[in-house]
Order: structure tokens, then C-alpha cells, then sequence
């Protein structure tokens, strides 16, 4: 059998296994973050936040062809869209293993021997499956999200250099090259991930095409692949698009030509120009120069797919972010411009003050018959800057971090030692190689990482190791041992991967290099590039797989350094399979047995029914407040592709600050009639108030907050305060504001039962909670005080409360979401006040409607799912506890076994959980649910003993670890300890004390005695 046969019969069998793994693994339906939001623009080609995905939502939507019009399948198909670009790229890495490995073992003319065949084979598949069960990449592989596909077009542009060197002295054998080019084009309709792996291949160009390398030319090589990578990430991404919007801006507002016109001349500009260079070339021999303007074309045909954005975007879909429907607005979209800028080789500290605003660029903006100016772009000025700024975020809470990581006092103004320091520590030793770890010695548990020491840390399994790093392992707590991604691989895949790279590098230095260059862009290049700001709201690892892609290369070499190094005594074909079985139980077996566990996500609901809780909260065409990714991106999926209750209209708080969201919350989307926001488009354009201050004009009593809109929308300057640069401002002259309402109008609509009409307040008045208006702000004021009523209003359950505007005393939980409601207001002043709720209905949706995510069963639920466990048993609390006070006993028994009957009640997802099942427990004490209650708190001090001991064996040797945990854990205990025996519980109230004691002993030298009262 040839080499090639079994080159790619092995590489399909590894296709075969990663591909089946993901599927078997993969999430039946939407996922949490952004997989929401990329599954339900895939299926109906609308656009997703910037920069865009375009290639991706397309080959997203051919996989939802499988559903067969099974719109509950579509998310389902789509997942298996990113398994199998996942297997993909196994096959591929596969390959890229053996081409590796055969240049190393095998040379020129020299006869291919069973021995080394096995051997070649072996690193591929120990190099493919370690990658396979990594996971970061794993992880990616089972939803619906871009990194899958990025991944696989770099594994098949690393794949397609190998190939061209194979083939680099045959004629026409630079079509790979051009090959690559288109690819990489495509890419960039996926994920920019690609593009770093530019120097890389410029370093297989370059090793190949001179006869000795020097050191002067490993410089250039680098600088120029440098170079190709900015001309693609600038030149062609940005700037080609950027030249396209000026030229227009002259054609439209010069020449007094049509929207479009200037592009269309630029683009014929430059079709002509590469047209002409392309003749030139050919024409005069010029080989290099046609290479590159052919790669160039082809880039641009592959960038090509972002004209998909263009078209969807003014075909207005209901999802249509940033609304890129012309040449600048398209610009702002590719340069992510709604995120920010943050410095990268010199700015400022996170406590510099600021001395002075330097103005920039001009906004352009469309108009109706020419572009306007939308405004400047601003930046801020500082004192006190450095090189290097990697602690430059001035919130308070990152200012905080900083501080507490590289202990730093008030008065320390960071300089380059600090900031590099905290480089070192934090952004690459914290932020990256615990991601690395985590893939290839093992994981502590899923819980985030801040730095505890505790939560998300990497460990290996050996114990005295771990202690070392992690204090006394030897009373492990559960929220490890209990934990599904308690993942332990020994250092083994690690030390595999070192192997593979020191052998590697002995054997054959320059290819050694390349995929060293390749596993630094791709890794250690991302983290100086992004210069991430602490306390991210998720993991971020996924942003570095390229690098493990990399190392994968290296553990899959580590089989054939282990045949040469150890198995010499053995016959060649003996030690080949030898290091490749050792090498399979060292990587792939270790990784997949520890590991499929906490990705098997196959049984999982939780995003997609608690979407639906959501908007099952609510009543007919409601208006629903949301604030962040997973109170919105699920939503708009179950709304979108499986059409759940089309009647709501979901308003996303952190984008209501931007004209072109409140242009689509004035059109009519599913079945939702449009907003009922009067303000004109010129009043909200871009650049018109966007921030409007707030100044004391000391009014008498509460203004009508549609006097206060008109006001902030009135044109004349005598309704205007001055700015500091001169301008004129709407401001807002009080914070006490009030609608009037007609009760017979509230009864009519159904927002309140013709039986509570005695609680309706005929004034709702409340204090604005902020210090200036935003143009979000002002829409919600639009819509309160011109809805009359007429269509619910919510505010998603997980949304900020500033966020409430100061409405907190009118809302009332239905569920997931909380209801605008024109009640008397309890007046009784308390800090432990309960929540509100509309207990009929909450009770009816949570009986009835809702669905629970398979919580119960499911065999893993990731933190985000978990976390929502909380959501929930409060909801089940809370509608017990409201229950009871009104003599429902009988309901408030079936809620309990409705929650019996669906929530994990046997599992502890941390401290936390102990804290919702303390107010379960209370409510089961007082329906004389005593066993169950009983079973709660044995089973919560238990779990706090173990949790806090363990950190009490910590902090001896590390210092104070988690006092959160602690506190909280104490104070629940000591509430456990007198609740149980107000139940009448003496011995589990003593048992509960004895524990309490002994943790109080332990752990009352880390915190401060209070003296005599």
C-alpha cells in the first residue's frame, strides 16, 4: 500500500472520530453568547455585530438545509455545521503532521520502510486526536459559533504551504500559492484568526526558495511577512473600503452625483489598475509581481463575501446591526468602531488624569441627499503615560484589580517595570497559559478564574505538584472533586508536546521555526495585540486555539521522538507502534476519557428553554428591556428561527443608544406592530443628542415625563443650556418625573383586573437615577409616555437596575421578566424589602408555560447554564414564600414539587447554591415540608464545612483565600443553625452549630475581632 493511500485513509479515520465525538457531544439547540444571534441571521441572512461573518452565516444556512423545514432542528443542524469544520480540521492537521514528519524521517530518494510508515501515521493521528479532545477546541466544536470554521480555514491554509513546498520546483506549482491567497480572502468572511498565520508561510517561502539561509534574510522574511499581514488587515480589509467611502464623499458632496457613484468609480479605478499590473507583468516577465497582484485579486474575491452585508443590511431584516447600508456607516462596521479604541504601545495608566480632548477625524453620516458630519471623533489626553500601557482602564473596578495583582498602593503611578510585570503575570501567565494548561496538563473546574486561586485554575493530578502551586490538596473540596471539568492529564500531553518540539528542532530546524512562529501569532501575539482588560465577563481561551493547533503539532511529533529515543532496542516497525501507543494513552485516551464529561453538552437545554421563559413572561405584544448577551442573543433565536411568541418586541438596553437600533424599533418586525417612540429620525440621527446633561432647575413637585420629552426635544435654544465648546444642549431640568394615569385605561388594556382597580395609583412618580440622558434614555421615556397602556412593558430579570431608570418601585416579577405596573408603591421603608411579584400570573407561568432546560437530567451543565439554576430556584422561592403569606398552601405545595420535579436539587454549582436553598428550605419549615427541609440544610452545612475547611487549608499557607466564600458561608450556616432550631430541629440544629464552631475556630484568624461594644 503506497503512502499516499494510507495518508489519507488515516487522515479520514480522524476525521471520522472527531467528527463523530462532536456530534455525539454537540448541543441540541442554541447555545449561550453569541451562538443565539449567529444561528437566527444564518437562517434568515441578517446581519450579526461588527465586524461581520458573512461566509460563515452562509455556510451556516446551507447546513440548516438538513432540518428539512424542522425550524426546532435548525440550531441543531447548524452545531453539526461547526462539527463537522471541526473534523475538518483534525483531517487537516493530520496531514499537516505527516507532511511535517515525513520531510524530518525520511530523505531525498531514500525508500519509505514500514517501520517509518507506521511511525509518520502514528504522529499524525497522536498529534490529530490530542487536538481533537483539546478543550478549548472542543469546546468550540459543538455550537454554532465562528471559531470552528476560522479554525479549519488555518488548518487548511498551514496544510496548503506544505503542499506547495512538496510540490515547489514542479511547474505550475505555485496555483497553491494562489490558493492560499483565495482563502485566506474567504477567511476573513469568518475570523481574522487566519491572517496570523501569514510570517509563518513567508518562512516556508523563504526556506524553500534559498539555498542558505543567513541571518540577514530571516530578518527580512519576518519583516515581510509582517508587512503582507498589515497590507491585508489595513490595506485591503480597511483601507479599500476606506478610499471607496471618500471617493464618494467627493462624488456626492462635490459633484452633486448619487449614493454609490464614487464608489463605483473607485472600484473600476482598481479593477482597471490590477487588470493593468496583471498585463504589465506577464508582458515583462515579472514572476513575483504577477504572484502577488493574482493574490491580491483573489484576496479581494474572497473578501468579496462581505457585499452579502451590504445587500441584507438595506433589506432592513429585523436583526441588522450598525445598519451598514452605505460607504461609511460600512467602514464603522468593519473597524469595529462601536467597541473602541485601546492603546497599544504607548498611552496612558489606569489612575492618569485627563488633561485636554484632541479632536480627530471627521464622522460622516448619510443624509438624504448628501453625506453630513456627524460629529468629530475625540481622544483624551493624559498625563502620566508609558510604553507598553497594559494597565490603562480607568473603571474603578479594573483600577481596583490592577492594584490588588501587582500590589500597587494609590499614590503609585505604574511605569514600564509595572505595566510589563503585569504583561507577564496576568495577560500571558493568567490570561494565556492557564488557557494552554488547561489543554494540556488539566483543569481545576469550569468555574471562572479572577485569581482566587480556587476557581478555574489549571492543576495536573499530582499532588504534590498542585500543593505546591494551590496550597494542601489533600481535602480536595467539591466544588472540585464534584466538578465535571476536574480534568487531570499528568503534565503528559505537555511533556509529549516538549518532546515533539525539542526533537523537532534537533531534527529540522527550520521547520521547527515555522511552526514556533506560527504557535507565537497565533498565541503571545494575540494576547499583546488584544491587551485584554481584567475581569472579563467569560473565559476567553477560545481566542488562542490557533496555538494549541500548533503545539498539537508537536505532541503528535513527541510519537516519533519516543521511537527514536526509546525504542532503539526494538525493530523499527515495533518501536514505531510502540511510541505511537504510548503516545495515544499519553495524549488523545487521557484527554478524552478526563475530558468527555464537562463537554458533553448533548442533553443540554438551558439556553433555548430559558429564551422561551423569557418570553413566556410576558403578555401579548409586549415590550421587553434586555441589557446583555444572554438575555438577548436566545431570544432573538427563538423568535427568529422557531418563531416563539413573534408578539414581543425585544429592545436590547445597550444598543438603544444608537440611531440606526431605534430606526428598527420603529418598524414592524414578526408580529410586533412598531414602538411607540414618536421622535423623528433628525431628532436621534447620529451625532444629535447622544448625551444630554442634567442641570437642577429646582422644580416644585414631579414634571409629566412627556413634558420633559418635549422639552429634550425641542429645537429652540431657549430650551438648551451652553457646553463647554461652545454648542448648545437639551438637558434635562429635574430628576422628579410622572405619567398620570387613567385607571379605566389601564383596566381596559389589561394591565391591571377590573378587581385590583382600589391598588391602582392614579400618579406614578419616581427620581431619575442618573446624571444625564442618554439618547437610549430619552426612546424609553418616548415610549412610556406615549404607550398609554396599551402593550405590557418588561425589563428582562437580569437587566442592571440603574438600568430601571428609577422605576423599581412599579415593577412586579411575572417570571424571567418583571412588569410595569401602575400600583400603590409600598411605602414601608426596609434594606431587606422582598421582591415584587404578581403572584397569579407568576404562579400560572411557572405551573404551565415554562420549561426548565432538562436542568435535572441534563449530564452537563456548563456555569452559565448552571449560574441560571439560581435564577430559577429563587423564582420557585419567591412564588412559595408569596404564596404562603397569602393562605395558598395548596398551591405553594405544588410549586415545591414542581421544583423538586425539575431543578438539580441534589447538585451544589458553589456557595451560591447554598445561599437560594436556604429561602427554599425556610419556605418547606413553614408548609411542614420538614424532612425535605431538613435534607437541604444537612446536606448545604455539609458542603460548606468541606468548601471551607478546604479554604481554611489554603489560606495557612497562601494566605487569606476566598473571604467571600467564607462570609457568605458562615453568615448561611449561622442562619441555618437558628432556623432549624425555630423548626424545632434540636439535632440538626446542634449538628449545624458543632460545624459552625469548628469553621468560626478556624478561620476567625483571618478576620479582624470586633472589639467591646
Amino acid at each position: 500500500m503506497n503512502y499516499s493511500k494510507v495518508n489519507n485513509i488515516v487522515g479520514w479515520i480522524c476525521f471520522l472520530i472527531a467528527t463523530l465525538t462532536y456530534v455525539l457531544t454537540l448541543e441540541p439547540s442554541a447555545s449561550f453568547w453569541d451562538c443565539g444571534e449567529f444561528i437566527a441571521s444564518a437562517f434568515r441572512m441578517q446581519v450579526v455585530h461588527q465586524p461581520g461573518a458573512p461566509l460563515f452565516l452562509m455556510i451556516q444556512r446551507f447546513f440548516s438545509i438538513f432540518a428539512a423545514g424542522d425550524l426546532t432542528k435548525i440550531a441543531y443542524w447548524m452545531n453539526v455545521g461547526s462539527a463537522v469544520s471541526s473534523g475538518a480540521t483534525i483531517l487537516f492537521l493530520f496531514w499537516t503532521i505527516t507532511a511535517l514528519a515525513k520531510k524530518t524521517v525520511l530523505k531525498a530518494g531514500e525508500e519509505l520502510t514500514t517501520g517509518k510508515l507506521i511511525g509518520i501515521m502514528g504522529a499524525g493521528a497522536v498529534g490529530a486526536l490530542a487536538y481533537t479532545f483539546s478543550d478549548s477546541f472542543w469546546f468550540s466544536a459543538v455550537e454554532s459559533e465562528v471559531y470552528a470554521q476560522s479554525s479549519l480555514f488555518t488548518a487548511i491554509v498551514f496544510w496548503a504551504i506544505l503542499k506547495w513546498e512538496a510540490h515547489a520546483d514542479e511547474p505550475r506549482a505555485d496555483r497553491w500559492l494562489l490558493f492560499i491567497a483565495y482563502i485566506m480572502g474567504l477567511s476573513i468572511g469568518i475570523h481574522l484568526l487566519n491572517l496570523l498565520t501569514i510570517p509563518a508561510l513567508a518562512f516556508v517561502y523563504y526556506f524553500k526558495r534559498t539555498d542558505k539561509a543567513t541571518t540577514a534574510g530571516i530578518i527580512k522574511t519576518l519583516i515581510a511577512g509582517i508587512l503582507i499581514l498589515a497590507v491585508i488587515q489595513y490595506g485591503i480589509i480597511q483601507y479599500l473600503v476606506s478610499f471607496g467611502a471618500y471617493f464618494d464623499l467627493f462624488f456626492v458632496n462635490t459633484l452633486g452625483l448619487g449614493f454609490g457613484t464614487g464608489v463605483l468609480f473607485f472600484a473600476v479605478l482598481l479593477i482597471g489598475a490590477l487588470v493593468w499590473g496583471i498585463r504589465y507583468s506577464i508582458r515583462h516577465q515579472k514572476k513575483l509581481l504577477n504572484l502577488g497582484l493574482i493574490s491580491t485579486v483573489l484576496i479581494i474575491f474572497g473578501y468579496a463575501s462581505f457585499s452579502m452585508i451590504i445587500i441584507r443590511a438595506k433589506a432592513d431584516p429585523n436583526l441588522n446591526n450598525s445598519a451598514p447600508k452605505d460607504a461609511f456607516s460600512f467602514l464603522s462596521y468593519l473597524n469595529r468602531e462601536q467597541y473602541g479604541d485601546r492603546p497599544l504601545l504607548y498611552g496612558p495608566n489606569y489612575n492618569s488624569e485627563r488633561t485636554g480632548v484632541t479632536e480627530g477625524k471627521t464622522i460622516w453620516r448619510k443624509g438624504n441627499d448628501k453625506y453630513e458630519v456627524a460629529g468629530k471623533k475625540t481622544d483624551y489626553e493624559y498625563n502620566n503615560n508609558t510604553l507598553l500601557p497594559r494597565m490603562y482602564s480607568d473603571d474603578a473596578r479594573h483600577a481596583s484589580f490592577y492594584k490588588e495583582w501587582m500590589h500597587l498602593d494609590d499614590s503609585k503611578n505604574p511605569n514600564l517595570v509595572d505595566n510589563v510585570g503585569f504583561l507577564a503575570s496576568y495577560q500571558i501567565g493568567y490570561m494565556y497559559m492557564r488557557y494552554f494548561f488547561w489543554n494540556f496538563v488539566g483543569r481545576q473546574n469550569d468555574e471562572q478564574g479572577q485569581g482566587s486561586g480556587f476557581e478555574g485554575e489549571w492543576i495536573s493530578g499530582i499532588k504534590p505538584i498542585d500543593s505546591w502551586l494551590r496550597g494542601d490538596q489533600s481535602h480536595l473540596p467539591p466544588s472540585t472533586v464534584d466538578n465535571k471539568a476536574y480534568n487531570r492529564f499528568f503534565f503528559l500531553p505537555l511533556i509529549m508536546g516538549i518532546i515533539g518540539a525539542l526533537w523537532h528542532f534537533k531534527r529540522n530546524q527550520k521547520d521547527a521555526g515555522v511552526v514556533a512562529l506560527l504557535f507565537f501569532f497565533t498565541g503571545i501575539a494575540i494576547v499583546l495585540y488584544l491587551n485584554q482588560k481584567p475581569l472579563e465577563p467569560r473565559e476567553r481561551d477560545y481566542a488562542y486555539v490557533g496555538s494549541f493547533y500548533a503545539s498539537a503539532i508537536w505532541i503528535g511529533l513527541g510519537a516519533l521522538a519516543l521511537q527514536e529515543w526509546l525504542f532503539k532496542k526494538l525493530t523499527p516497525t515495533a518501536g514505531a507502534i510502540g511510541a505511537t501507543v504510548i503516545g495515544l494513552l499519553a495524549a488523545p485516551v487521557i484527554m478524552a476519557e478526563q475530558g468527555w464529561d464537562d463537554h458533553d453538552r448533548s442533553t443540554k437545554l438551558v439556553p433555548h428553554d430559558i429564551a422561551l421563559d423569557y418570553l413566556q413572561s410576558c403578555a401579548p405584544n409586549a415590550i421587553l428591556f434586555t441589557y446583555g448577551d444572554n438575555d438577548t442573543y436566545p431570544l432573538w433565536y427563538i423568535q427568529e428561527v422557531e418563531n416563539v411568541r413573534p408578539d414581543v418586541r425585544i429592545v436590547n438596553l445597550s444598543l438603544f443608544d444608537t440611531d440606526w437600533y431605534i430606526n428598527g424599533l420603529r418598524q414592524k418586525q414578526n408580529e410586533s406592530a412598531p414602538l411607540p417612540i414618536t421622535m423623528k429620525p433628525e431628532q436621534y440621527v447620529q451625532g444629535v443628542r447622544d448625551v444630554m446633561p442634567y442641570d437642577d432647575y429646582k422644580l416644585a413637585g414631579n414634571v409629566e415625563l412627556k413634558n420633559v420629552v418635549d422639552l429634550l426635544l425641542s429645537n429652540d435654544d431657549g430650551d438648551k443650556v451652553p457646553m463647554q465648546d461652545g454648542s448648545k444642549s437639551n438637558f434635562l431640568p429635574t430628576k422628579n418625573l410622572k405619567i398620570t394615569v387613567d385607571p379605566q385605561q389601564v383596566i381596559s388594556t389589561g394591565t391591571v383586573p377590573a378587581a385590583d382597580a382600589a391598588k391602582i395609583a392614579t400618579e406614578m412618580d419616581w427620581k431619575f437615577n442618573k446624571g444625564y440622558v442618554t439618547k437610549g434614555t430619552l426612546a424609553m421615556f418616548d415610549i412610556l409616555a406615549h404607550n398609554n397602556w396599551k402593550r405590557p412593558i418588561y425589563f428582562a430579570s437580569t437587566v442592571p437596575s440603574d438600568q430601571y431608570n428609577g422605576l423599581d418601585k412599579y415593577l412586579y416579577s411575572e417570571g424571567l421578566a418583571l412588569r410595569l405596573l401602575p400600583l400603590k408603591a409600598d411605602t414601608t421603608a426596609s434594606d431587606d424589602k422582598p421582591e415584587q411579584l404578581n403572584t397569579p400570573v407568576l404562579y400560572n407561568n411557572v405551573m404551565t408555560k415554562f420549561k426548565w432546560g432538562n436542568m435535572k437530567t441534563a449530564k452537563y451543565l456548563d456555569p452559565q447554564s448552571s449560574d441560571d439554576t439560581f435564577i430559577f430556584t429563587n423564582i420557585f422561592s419567591s412564588l412559595t414564600s408569596s404564596l404562603i403569606k397569602e393562605g395558598k398552601i395548596d398551591e405553594a405545595k405544588k410549586v415545591v414539587d414542581k421544583y423538586f420535579a425539575v431543578m438539580p436539587t441534589e447538585k451544589f454549582f458553589g456557595i451560591r447554591t447554598v445561599v437560594v436553598k436556604f429561602y427554599m428550605a425556610e419556605n418547606l419549615y413553614k408548609l411542614d415540608e420538614t424532612a425535605r427541609a431538613n435534607d437541604i440544610f444537612d446536606k448545604s452545612g455539609d458542603y460548606i464545612s468541606k468548601e471551607l475547611n478546604y479554604l481554611a487549608d489554603i489560606s495557612q499557607s497562601k494566605g487569606l483565600t476566598g473571604s467571600q466564600n467564607i462570609q457568605t458561608g458562615l453568615y448561611y450556616l449561622d442562619r441555618m443553625v437558628k432556623t432549624s432550631k425555630a423548626a424545632g430541629q434540636d439535632k440538626l440544629s446542634e449538628k449545624l452549630q458543632k460545624t459552625f464552631n469548628n469553621l468560626e475556630g478556624r478561620l476567625s484568624m483571618f478576620f479582624p475581632q470586633p472589639g467591646p461594644q
